[in-house]
């Protein structure tokens, strides 16, 4: 089943019998799955299952929901924001390699947009931490997508709230999209509510009311995913203005497309048509083909994917094709709450001893 078939049976848009029936199975699986992290939680909460402290801060960037809510955006500001105070960070992240030890996805992303930043690839966030601190002496740890790995102790959890699926329709995996029971968020010292442009302002004051009622203590900002420009295969840049005066195709496999797809729009590009994929797809050159026949039969003379998608499917675009494949670049921009925040991370590294 594809993540968009996913989506429409957990939302409820799939009406028929057998989604509702499958939605049964599925409440059935979430309710096992619930008791299972409500059980581990309350276990690291008491002390049966211990948190491993390191030397220096560590500071989690993460969610309380599957898919794509801007962790990876927000991980990069955050890295810029500490390197601009002459801190030396590095992050752990839990991503994979491919073959030829070439990074893959959020990895390779991060890696590129924080220069001069080591990614330290690890599924034992404690193993990777020591081997940052052995290795490259960081004054800060940033922990990527680890809100649920509570094995590493950390200084500060930042949650990505995303406006657009914000609670994972209410319910946990797999009948919902929530990774564990809303009552996680007291965990957090931090939530920002990102893409809050892309719904109307009622609805983003009912995600901080939720937020407030759960973790009143928590911080809450409001971010976008503003676009930039877009990098040619042939590394050739293209502003906002040109992009406008182009016919685009799309296609990305991230954990929420739609939200990707809406934003080209709202940016004020055409887009003649779009492809979906699977988060996290490896691309193959069987899959390139298509996209740029189904390009041509748009009349697009612009195919267009995300910075991740294009980490994975570079390599594989031929020379000099037409239309051009290009990948949209994007920043995180805070609307409210970024002083706040920001005074919470000055709190926390007074707190350690790191000066700026």
């Amino acid at each position: 089943m594809d993540q968009t078939t996913y989506r429409r049976i957990v939302s409820g848009q799939n009406q028929s019998i057998a989604a509702g029936l499958l939605r049964i199975l599925l409440w059935l699986v979430a309710l096992f799955y619930g008791c299972v992290m409500r059980c581990r939680n309350w276990c690291y909460d008491v002390g049966l299952l211990g948190s491993i402290s390191v030397d220096i801060p560590v500071i989690c960037i993460g969610n309380i929901t599957t898919g794509g809510t801007g962790k990876t955006p927000l991980v990069i500001w955050l890295c810029r924001y500490l390197q601009e105070k002459g801190l030396r960070c590095a992050i752990l992240t839990r991503g994979y390699k491919t073959e030829g030890e070439t990074l893959s996805d959020e990895p390779a992303l991060l890696a590129d947009a924080c220069n001069g930043t080591p990614v330290i690839i690890n599924s034992d966030r404690v193993a990777g931490a020591k081997k940052a601190i052995e290795t490259h002496q960081p004054d800060v740890l940033i922990m990527d997508d680890g809100f649920q790995h509570r094995r590493l102790r950390r200084d500060m959890d930042i949650l990505a709230i995303d406006a657009t699926c914000p609670f994972g329709y209410g319910h946990i995996l797999p009948a919902g999209l929530l990774r564990e029971p809303m009552g996680s968020l007291r965990r957090a010292s931090a939530m920002i509510i990102t893409r809050s442009d892309q719904v109307d302002d009622g609805y983003i004051r009912r995600i901080e009311q939720t937020i407030e009622r759960i973790a009143p203590e928590a911080t809450i900002a409001k971010s976008i995913h503003r676009q930039t420009h877009a990098i040619t295969s042939g590394k050739q840049t293209m502003d906002m203005e040109m992009l406008r005066s182009k016919t685009i195709y799309a296609f990305c496999g991230i954990g929420n497309p739609q939200a990707f797809f809406d934003s080209l729009s709202q940016s004020g590009l055409k887009v003649s048509g779009t492809q979906v994929f699977d988060d996290h797809h490896v691309y193959t050159e069987a899959d390139i083909r298509p996209i740029i026949e189904q390009a041509g039969d748009r009349g697009a003379d612009t195919i267009l994917c995300t910075q991740k998608d294009w980490s994975k499917c570079e390599c594989l675009v031929p020379e000099g094709n037409e239309p051009v494949f290009a990948s949209m670049a994007m920043e995180l921009d805070f609307i409210s709450g970024f002083d706040t925040m920001t005074q919470q991370l000055e709190t926390l590294l007074q707190s350690k001893g790191i000066q700026d």
